[in-house]
């Protein structure tokens, strides 16, 4: 508790090294939080003064923490593919409105190995035709990889855009058995 007798936000966070470069991972007392692709140390910083201004907590680095080691082992069994779905308590703080509503559709109807197009998942949570809000939502989405934001693609069978980089998305949708492993 504050001074003043209020629970205190905890934020704690690591980077881990993965199959797709390294991810920044921040959890708090509810769950993992955000998820970050490419976290060198330039995108590192900007996304924890990011999260220190959307939470009001300054986040402190633990990699040993509680709080992380088991979004740690899932997400390692994730890449080594001996997972094919996360069990981890998430923090929606980040997200509210339409995108959670779209994020959470996603994250319990889209199984690994599947995909959905924009405007399947437009119309699975009641808003046909709004496609295009469902890519904002996923380009909003702080928890990607475990919110499986890669597994949303076009309609006409493009892969769509991704927020964490094209060539990303086709590594995590081969790894899922979608697309066949790069060449080189």
């Amino acid at each position: 508790m504050d001074s003043e007798g209020r629970y205190e936000q905890r934020v704690v966070w690591t980077v881990v090294d993965t199959g797709i470069g390294p991810l920044l991972l921040a959890a708090t007392g509810q769950g993992l939080v955000n998820v970050v692709f490419h976290a060198t140390d330039e995108v590192r910083d900007k996304a924890l003064e990011r999260l220190a201004s959307r939470l009001g907590a300054e986040p402190v680095e633990e990699p040993r923490s509680p709080l992380l080691a088991e979004a740690i082992r899932q997400l390692d069994a994730y890449f080594t593919g001996e997972r094919h779905s996360f069990e981890l308590p998430l923090d929606w703080s980040l997200i509210s409105g339409f995108n959670r509503e779209v994020l959470r559709e996603l994250a319990s109807t889209v199984p690994f190995g599947t995909v959905v197009g924009y405007g399947d998942l437009a119309g699975r949570v009641g808003q046909p035709g709004a496609a295009q809000a469902v890519g904002m939502a996923m380009g909003a989405n702080p928890l990607p990889v475990v919110v499986p934001c890669h597994r949303v693609v076009e309609s006409g069978g493009g892969i769509g855009g991704f927020g964490g980089g094209l060539e990303t998305k086709r590594r995590l949708l081969a790894l899922e058995g979608v697309l066949p492993e790069p060449l080189f």
